[in-house]
Protein backbone atom coordinates (compact mmCIF):
# COMPACT_ATOMS: atom_id res chain seq x y z
CA UNK A 1 0.00 0.00 0.00
CA UNK A 2 1.51 3.64 -0.68
CA UNK A 3 2.13 5.98 2.00
CA UNK A 4 0.58 9.54 1.37
CA UNK A 5 2.08 11.98 -0.27
CA UNK A 6 1.77 15.59 0.23
CA UNK A 7 2.48 16.13 -3.50
CA UNK A 8 -0.43 13.96 -4.66
CA UNK A 9 -2.97 16.85 -2.85
CA UNK A 10 -4.52 18.27 -5.90
CA UNK A 11 -4.40 21.72 -3.77
CA UNK A 12 -1.46 22.13 -1.02
CA UNK A 13 -4.11 22.86 1.84
CA UNK A 14 -4.41 20.79 5.13
CA UNK A 15 -7.23 21.59 7.50
CA UNK A 16 -5.95 21.67 11.04
CA UNK A 17 -7.67 18.96 13.10
CA UNK A 18 -8.85 21.73 15.99
CA UNK A 19 -9.91 19.37 18.90
CA UNK A 20 -12.51 20.53 21.28
CA UNK A 21 -15.08 21.70 19.56
CA UNK A 22 -15.49 22.41 15.27
CA UNK A 23 -13.59 19.35 14.28
CA UNK A 24 -16.40 17.36 12.18
CA UNK A 25 -16.51 14.65 9.57
CA UNK A 26 -18.32 16.49 7.28
CA UNK A 27 -15.77 19.59 7.36
CA UNK A 28 -13.04 16.90 6.49
CA UNK A 29 -15.09 15.62 4.16
CA UNK A 30 -15.98 19.08 2.78
CA UNK A 31 -12.13 19.60 2.57
CA UNK A 32 -11.15 16.70 0.95
CA UNK A 33 -13.62 16.79 -1.66
CA UNK A 34 -12.14 20.08 -2.80
CA UNK A 35 -9.03 18.76 -3.14
CA UNK A 36 -7.57 19.41 0.25
CA UNK A 37 -6.47 16.82 3.22
CA UNK A 38 -9.29 16.94 5.21
CA UNK A 39 -8.24 16.17 9.03
CA UNK A 40 -10.02 14.76 12.14
CA UNK A 41 -9.50 15.67 15.84
CA UNK A 42 -8.96 12.21 18.21
CA UNK A 43 -8.50 14.81 21.31
CA UNK A 44 -10.69 15.07 24.24
CA UNK A 45 -13.14 12.27 22.07
CA UNK A 46 -13.90 8.70 23.20
CA UNK A 47 -11.79 5.84 21.61
CA UNK A 48 -15.41 4.25 20.34
CA UNK A 49 -16.39 8.32 19.03
CA UNK A 50 -13.43 8.09 17.16
CA UNK A 51 -13.97 4.84 15.62
CA UNK A 52 -17.47 6.25 14.85
CA UNK A 53 -16.60 9.36 13.18
CA UNK A 54 -13.71 7.65 10.68
CA UNK A 55 -16.89 5.56 9.80
CA UNK A 56 -18.55 8.50 9.34
CA UNK A 57 -16.01 9.61 7.35
CA UNK A 58 -15.78 7.43 4.95
CA UNK A 59 -19.51 6.84 4.27
CA UNK A 60 -19.23 10.87 3.36
CA UNK A 61 -15.94 11.10 0.54
CA UNK A 62 -13.47 8.43 -0.69
CA UNK A 63 -10.68 11.24 -0.70
CA UNK A 64 -7.86 10.50 1.66
CA UNK A 65 -7.56 12.05 5.21
CA UNK A 66 -5.79 12.47 8.70
CA UNK A 67 -6.77 11.90 12.50
CA UNK A 68 -4.48 14.07 14.87
CA UNK A 69 -3.54 12.15 17.95
CA UNK A 70 -2.14 13.96 21.08
CA UNK A 71 0.89 12.20 22.90
CA UNK A 72 1.01 11.34 26.42
CA UNK A 73 2.03 14.40 28.35
CA UNK A 74 4.23 14.64 30.97
CA UNK A 75 5.21 13.56 34.24
CA UNK A 76 2.35 14.32 37.22
CA UNK A 77 2.32 17.85 37.80
CA UNK A 78 2.45 19.69 41.25
CA UNK A 79 -0.42 18.49 43.22
CA UNK A 80 -0.45 22.10 45.52
CA UNK A 81 -0.24 24.14 42.85
CA UNK A 82 -3.36 22.52 41.31
CA UNK A 83 -4.86 23.12 44.40
CA UNK A 84 -4.28 26.81 44.77
CA UNK A 85 -5.50 26.99 41.16
CA UNK A 86 -8.64 25.04 41.54
CA UNK A 87 -9.67 27.42 44.88
CA UNK A 88 -9.13 30.53 42.41
CA UNK A 89 -11.48 29.02 40.27
CA UNK A 90 -14.42 29.16 42.78
CA UNK A 91 -15.77 32.58 42.20
CA UNK A 92 -15.79 31.35 38.37
CA UNK A 93 -17.63 28.45 39.00
CA UNK A 94 -20.26 30.23 41.15
CA UNK A 95 -20.82 32.49 38.09
CA UNK A 96 -21.28 29.72 36.22
CA UNK A 97 -23.42 27.82 38.09
CA UNK A 98 -21.25 24.85 38.06
CA UNK A 99 -18.54 22.82 40.34
CA UNK A 100 -15.10 23.20 39.70
CA UNK A 101 -14.16 19.42 37.84
CA UNK A 102 -11.64 17.05 39.22
CA UNK A 103 -8.06 16.85 37.96
CA UNK A 104 -6.86 14.16 36.04
CA UNK A 105 -3.37 13.46 34.36
CA UNK A 106 -4.53 10.89 32.03
CA UNK A 107 -3.28 9.97 28.55
CA UNK A 108 -6.74 10.73 26.35
CA UNK A 109 -6.76 7.05 25.45
CA UNK A 110 -3.42 6.63 24.02
CA UNK A 111 -3.20 3.04 23.61
CA UNK A 112 -6.84 2.68 22.50
CA UNK A 113 -6.46 5.57 19.57
CA UNK A 114 -2.97 4.24 18.23
CA UNK A 115 -4.72 0.86 17.86
CA UNK A 116 -8.25 2.13 15.79
CA UNK A 117 -6.37 4.42 13.78
CA UNK A 118 -3.79 1.69 12.34
CA UNK A 119 -6.96 -1.08 12.24
CA UNK A 120 -8.34 1.71 10.75
CA UNK A 121 -5.64 2.05 8.31
CA UNK A 122 -6.23 6.32 8.21
CA UNK A 123 -3.75 7.60 5.61
CA UNK A 124 -2.46 10.10 7.57
CA UNK A 125 -1.85 9.96 11.48
CA UNK A 126 -0.29 13.54 12.90
CA UNK A 127 0.71 13.67 16.76
CA UNK A 128 1.01 16.64 18.70
CA UNK A 129 2.05 17.63 22.34
CA UNK A 130 4.77 14.90 22.19
CA UNK A 131 7.09 13.35 19.65
CA UNK A 132 5.88 9.82 18.56
CA UNK A 133 7.81 7.01 19.97
CA UNK A 134 9.74 5.41 17.02
CA UNK A 135 8.12 2.08 17.81
CA UNK A 136 4.45 3.59 17.33
CA UNK A 137 5.28 5.26 14.04
CA UNK A 138 6.65 2.01 12.94
CA UNK A 139 3.11 0.27 13.29
CA UNK A 140 1.59 3.22 11.93
CA UNK A 141 3.83 2.42 8.69
CA UNK A 142 2.91 -1.39 8.93
CA UNK A 143 -0.85 -0.30 8.64
CA UNK A 144 -0.17 1.58 5.77
CA UNK A 145 -0.38 5.60 7.35
CA UNK A 146 2.13 8.06 6.69
CA UNK A 147 3.18 9.95 9.76
CA UNK A 148 3.25 13.63 10.88
CA UNK A 149 4.65 15.04 13.76
CA UNK A 150 4.10 18.82 14.91
CA UNK A 151 7.26 20.97 15.90
CA UNK A 152 7.66 24.33 17.25
CA UNK A 153 11.44 24.32 17.19
CA UNK A 154 14.37 22.93 15.47
CA UNK A 155 15.22 20.72 17.98
CA UNK A 156 11.77 18.93 17.70
CA UNK A 157 12.25 18.38 14.29
CA UNK A 158 15.57 16.36 14.98
CA UNK A 159 13.98 14.00 17.71
CA UNK A 160 10.79 13.65 15.51
CA UNK A 161 12.90 12.69 11.99
CA UNK A 162 15.11 10.31 14.91
CA UNK A 163 11.79 8.80 15.46
CA UNK A 164 10.93 7.62 11.77
CA UNK A 165 8.52 10.46 10.63
CA UNK A 166 7.17 11.13 7.19
CA UNK A 167 6.75 14.91 7.36
CA UNK A 168 6.61 17.54 9.97
CA UNK A 169 4.31 20.23 10.37
CA UNK A 170 5.82 23.32 11.26
CA UNK A 171 3.99 25.31 13.96
CA UNK A 172 4.98 28.81 14.23
CA UNK A 173 4.07 30.85 17.49
CA UNK A 174 1.10 32.64 15.50
CA UNK A 175 -1.04 29.74 15.40
CA UNK A 176 -3.95 29.61 17.00
CA UNK A 177 -5.23 26.91 19.88
CA UNK A 178 -2.28 24.78 21.93
CA UNK A 179 1.62 25.06 20.83
CA UNK A 180 2.48 21.29 19.75
CA UNK A 181 6.00 22.26 21.51
CA UNK A 182 7.34 18.35 22.93
CA UNK A 183 7.91 20.53 26.30
CA UNK A 184 5.01 22.45 27.48
CA UNK A 185 7.83 24.29 30.21
CA UNK A 186 10.07 25.80 26.86
CA UNK A 187 7.32 26.01 24.05
CA UNK A 188 8.82 27.30 21.11
CA UNK A 189 8.57 30.74 20.25
CA UNK A 190 9.30 31.19 16.56
CA UNK A 191 7.37 32.70 14.10
CA UNK A 192 6.26 30.82 11.32
CA UNK A 193 9.26 31.90 8.60
CA UNK A 194 11.64 31.91 10.93
CA UNK A 195 11.05 28.34 11.83
CA UNK A 196 10.63 27.02 8.30
CA UNK A 197 14.29 27.84 7.52
CA UNK A 198 15.79 26.75 10.86
CA UNK A 199 13.79 23.37 10.15
CA UNK A 200 14.50 23.12 6.41
CA UNK A 201 18.35 23.59 7.55
CA UNK A 202 17.91 21.25 10.18
CA UNK A 203 16.52 18.01 8.63
CA UNK A 204 15.18 16.87 5.15
CA UNK A 205 11.78 16.20 5.24
CA UNK A 206 8.64 17.53 3.58
CA UNK A 207 7.31 20.38 6.17
CA UNK A 208 3.59 21.15 6.33
CA UNK A 209 3.57 25.10 7.45
CA UNK A 210 1.34 26.20 10.13
CA UNK A 211 0.30 29.66 11.98
CA UNK A 212 -1.36 32.81 11.15
CA UNK A 213 -2.39 31.77 7.97
CA UNK A 214 -5.90 32.98 6.50
CA UNK A 215 -5.22 33.74 2.65
CA UNK A 216 -4.33 32.78 -0.68
CA UNK A 217 -0.91 35.47 -0.24
CA UNK A 218 -0.14 33.39 3.15
CA UNK A 219 -0.08 30.30 1.56
CA UNK A 220 1.71 31.14 -1.97
CA UNK A 221 4.63 32.59 1.07
CA UNK A 222 5.10 29.36 2.25
CA UNK A 223 5.03 27.63 -0.16
CA UNK A 224 7.81 30.07 -1.49
CA UNK A 225 10.03 29.29 1.78
CA UNK A 226 9.81 25.42 1.23
CA UNK A 227 6.67 24.22 2.67
CA UNK A 228 5.16 21.33 1.11
CA UNK A 229 1.37 22.86 2.01
CA UNK A 230 -0.32 25.08 4.34
CA UNK A 231 -2.10 24.08 7.29
CA UNK A 232 -4.60 26.40 8.38
CA UNK A 233 -7.62 26.23 10.94
CA UNK A 234 -8.71 28.92 12.06
CA UNK A 235 -10.25 30.13 8.46
CA UNK A 236 -12.42 26.76 8.91
CA UNK A 237 -13.80 27.79 12.26
CA UNK A 238 -16.59 29.97 10.45
CA UNK A 239 -17.61 27.51 7.86
CA UNK A 240 -21.14 25.83 7.69
CA UNK A 241 -19.39 22.21 8.31
CA UNK A 242 -17.42 23.25 11.69
CA UNK A 243 -19.01 22.73 15.09
CA UNK A 244 -17.66 25.97 16.16
CA UNK A 245 -20.21 27.12 18.99
CA UNK A 246 -22.38 30.44 18.58
CA UNK A 247 -20.45 32.21 21.29
CA UNK A 248 -16.63 31.56 19.39
CA UNK A 249 -18.62 32.09 15.64
CA UNK A 250 -19.42 35.62 17.48
CA UNK A 251 -16.03 36.31 18.70
CA UNK A 252 -14.01 35.47 15.16
CA UNK A 253 -16.10 38.42 13.80
CA UNK A 254 -14.34 41.01 16.19
CA UNK A 255 -11.20 42.55 16.56
CA UNK A 256 -9.77 41.66 20.07
CA UNK A 257 -5.88 40.63 20.33
CA UNK A 258 -4.67 37.36 20.93
CA UNK A 259 -2.54 35.84 23.59
CA UNK A 260 -0.73 33.29 24.64
CA UNK A 261 -2.10 31.34 27.98
CA UNK A 262 -1.97 28.46 30.11
CA UNK A 263 -5.40 29.36 32.40
CA UNK A 264 -8.07 26.83 30.06
CA UNK A 265 -5.73 24.02 29.92
CA UNK A 266 -2.80 24.23 32.07
CA UNK A 267 -0.60 23.96 28.36
CA UNK A 268 0.25 26.96 26.08
CA UNK A 269 -2.52 27.66 23.62
CA UNK A 270 -3.33 31.51 21.90
CA UNK A 271 -6.79 32.19 22.20
CA UNK A 272 -8.94 35.68 21.63
CA UNK A 273 -8.20 37.59 24.93
CA UNK A 274 -11.39 37.56 27.28
CA UNK A 275 -12.46 38.17 30.74
CA UNK A 276 -11.25 34.43 31.66
CA UNK A 277 -7.88 34.86 30.17
CA UNK A 278 -7.01 38.10 31.86
CA UNK A 279 -8.30 37.29 34.88
CA UNK A 280 -6.56 33.90 35.19
CA UNK A 281 -3.20 33.78 32.74
CA UNK A 282 -1.05 34.79 35.67
CA UNK A 283 -2.47 31.63 37.74
CA UNK A 284 -2.50 28.58 35.97
CA UNK A 285 -0.02 25.95 36.50
CA UNK A 286 2.02 24.25 33.90
CA UNK A 287 -0.23 21.25 34.33
CA UNK A 288 -1.78 19.17 31.01
CA UNK A 289 -4.58 18.25 31.21
CA UNK A 290 -5.15 18.26 34.92
CA UNK A 291 -6.34 21.97 34.54
CA UNK A 292 -8.26 21.41 31.60
CA UNK A 293 -10.48 19.00 33.64
CA UNK A 294 -10.06 21.60 36.33
CA UNK A 295 -12.50 24.06 33.89
CA UNK A 296 -13.87 21.82 31.66
CA UNK A 297 -17.10 22.25 33.85
CA UNK A 298 -16.80 25.90 33.56
CA UNK A 299 -16.47 26.44 29.99
CA UNK A 300 -19.17 24.05 29.26
CA UNK A 301 -21.61 25.69 31.05
CA UNK A 302 -20.39 28.95 29.57
CA UNK A 303 -20.70 27.79 26.33
CA UNK A 304 -24.81 26.71 26.92
CA UNK A 305 -25.05 30.29 27.99
CA UNK A 306 -23.35 31.98 25.15
CA UNK A 307 -20.92 33.37 27.79
CA UNK A 308 -18.07 34.23 25.49
CA UNK A 309 -16.32 35.59 28.43
CA UNK A 310 -15.06 32.51 29.98
CA UNK A 311 -14.53 30.31 26.94
CA UNK A 312 -11.35 29.07 25.38
CA UNK A 313 -11.44 31.51 22.33
CA UNK A 314 -8.68 29.31 20.51
CA UNK A 315 -7.90 31.72 17.40
CA UNK A 316 -4.73 32.16 15.57
CA UNK A 317 -3.35 36.02 15.04
CA UNK A 318 -4.61 36.41 11.79
CA UNK A 319 -8.18 35.24 12.54
CA UNK A 320 -9.90 38.60 11.50
CA UNK A 321 -9.43 37.94 8.26
CA UNK A 322 -12.10 34.00 8.79
CA UNK A 323 -14.69 34.55 6.17
CA UNK A 324 -17.92 32.96 6.12
CA UNK A 325 -18.35 30.31 3.54
CA UNK A 326 -18.42 26.75 2.71
CA UNK A 327 -15.54 24.97 3.12
CA UNK A 328 -15.30 23.57 -0.35
CA UNK A 329 -15.64 26.88 -1.54
CA UNK A 330 -13.08 28.39 1.01
CA UNK A 331 -10.13 25.81 -0.01
CA UNK A 332 -10.95 26.20 -3.94
CA UNK A 333 -10.27 30.18 -3.48
CA UNK A 334 -7.61 30.18 -1.31
CA UNK A 335 -5.71 27.64 -3.68
CA UNK A 336 -6.22 30.26 -6.93
CA UNK A 337 -5.40 32.77 -4.66
CA UNK A 338 -1.90 31.28 -3.66
CA UNK A 339 -1.66 30.46 -7.31
CA UNK A 340 -2.44 33.82 -8.56
CA UNK A 341 0.26 35.36 -5.85
CA UNK A 342 2.74 32.60 -7.01
CA UNK A 343 2.59 34.29 -10.77
CA UNK A 344 2.83 37.79 -9.13
CA UNK A 345 5.75 37.26 -7.16
CA UNK A 346 7.63 35.09 -10.26
CA UNK A 347 6.61 37.75 -12.72
CA UNK A 348 8.05 40.47 -9.77
CA UNK A 349 11.51 38.70 -9.42
CA UNK A 350 12.38 38.06 -13.28
CA UNK A 351 15.25 40.13 -14.56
Amino acid sequence: MTVFALDSLPHPIVQAPMAGGPSTAALAAAVGEAGGLGMLAAGYRRPAAVAEEITTLRGLTRAPFGINLFAPPALAPDAEALERYAERLTGEAERQAAEVGVPRHDDDGWAEKLAIVAEARVPVVSFTFGCPPAEAVAALHDAGAAVWATVTTPGEAVEAAAAGVDALIAQGVEAGGHRGSFDDGRPGDLGLLALLQLVAAAVELPLVATGGLATGRSIAAVLAAGARAAQLGTVFMRTPEAATSPAQRAALQEDAPTALTRAFTGRTARGIVNRFLAEHAGEAPAAYPDVHHLTAPLRAAARARGDAGALNLWAGQAYPLATEEPAGDLVRRLAAEARDALREAVARAAP
